[in-house]
């Protein structure tokens, strides 16, 4: 397994990382069993991916305990980024959350502390109801300036943000702060760093997380419609407003757009003989702006075939098809990354 390192830290990443939102079990994902985490998290070590991607609000700090019981005597093989939740970001309860993930994760440190979404009302806003917080959060200097005193203090190794733009970015920066991370969606139907996020990070040595490769597995060739997918998937701007549960973009989508690519890339991997997750995700960690692509793997015979995936080399043509075929999309949905929000009136700036 190929590593990158991340940023300006000491960390190699593996090139394929794992995911481990599904860990716990939980609504989102359903039942995980902890026999299965165990199986995947050891072949994974066994098979040179070391970097196992984690947060507190992740089945409510379940996937952090079932990580931790799976490292147990692994631990000094493995790279673990966690998260704080932006809602649990003010100094007080970052230190307590930190300290939770900690004993969660059963570890003494963290190696990848980041915070979850930019510091503002409306990050906030999706994880708590206080009136109080939600219109006076905690400033950029306080998040971060904690963060260095728990790094200071051992308990963290590096510091990283995620669903940052460049203006928040640079924020950041201001506080004199070193961050050496940004975890960011990223996969061939979610193209929107490209335009200004990716290239400022790689031009600042801001290493790039990309996480959902599979479009929460819009893009693994199980849907021959898109109308299969299920309610809690379709939330993002990719789907009509009517179609996610909990949908709050009311955007319009691009399923038409998205129905095409899929058929193209369909066509492109029974060339290559390759399955359409293995294509997709070789396209995602070829990009060497990417330090790393983090997916889920429920078991470890998906977890062999990701790993295949990203040992998978597309020629030059290949490459340039996936970009071609999947312009319309990127032109549908602009130039946000917070899939999630309005393109006007998102978390992302």
């Amino acid at each position: 397994m190929k590593v990158r390192r991340l940023g300006t830290s000491e960390l190699q990443l593996s090139v394929l990382g794992m995911g481990c939102w599904q860990y716990g079990g939980g609504d989102y994902w359903g039942a995980q069993s902890q026999k299965d985490v165990d199986e995947v998290v050891h072949h994974a070590l066994d098979r040179g991916i070391n970097y196992f991607d984690t947060a507190e609000v992740y089945n409510n700090g379940e996937s952090e305990i079932s990580l931790g019981i799976s490292l147990k005597g692994r631990r000094h093989e493995a790279v673990i980024g966690s998260k704080i939740n932006t809602a649990n970001a003010r100094p007080d309860l970052l230190r307590e959350g930190c300290e939770a993930s900690l004993k969660r994760l059963q570890t003494d440190y963290i190696d990848l502390y980041m915070l979850h979404w930019p510091i503002s009302p409306l990050s906030i806003k999706h994880f708590s109801s206080s009136s109080d917080l939600i219109q006076s959060p905690p400033t950029v200097e306080e998040v971060f300036f904690t963060l260095q005193e728990l790094q200071r203090e051992g308990k963290i190794r590096y510091i990283g943000i995620s669903n940052h733009g460049v203006e928040q970015m640079m924020e950041v920066q201001a506080t004199g702060v070193e961050v050496v991370s940004n975890e960011l969606p990223y996969n061939l139907i979610s193209r929107a760093i490209e335009e200004t996020i990716l290239p400022y990070c790689v031009n600042q040595g801001i290493g790039v997380i990309g996480y959902m490769p599979l479009q929460q597995g819009v893009l693994t060739g199980e849907h021959n419609e898109l109308s299969s997918v299920k309610p809690m998937q379709a939330r993002s701007r990719h789907f009509h407003h009517s179609r996610g549960t909990g949908s709050r973009h009311g955007e319009e989508g691009a399923e038409v757009e998205i129905h095409q690519v899929l058929n193209e890339v369909r066509m492109i991997a029974a060339e290559l003989n390759v399955t359409m997750s293995a294509l997709c995700l070789a396209w995602a960690v070829a990009n060497r702006g990417i330090t790393t692509t983090i997916v889920g793997s429920r078991n470890a015979a998906q977890l062999e075939l990701n790993a295949a995936a990203a040992s998978l080399k597309l020629e030059r043509d290949v490459m340039d098809r996936l970009n071609r075929i999947s312009e319309p999309v990127l032109a549908k949905l602009g130039s946000s990354p917070d899939y999630y929000e309005n393109r006007f009136h998102n978390r992302i700036r």
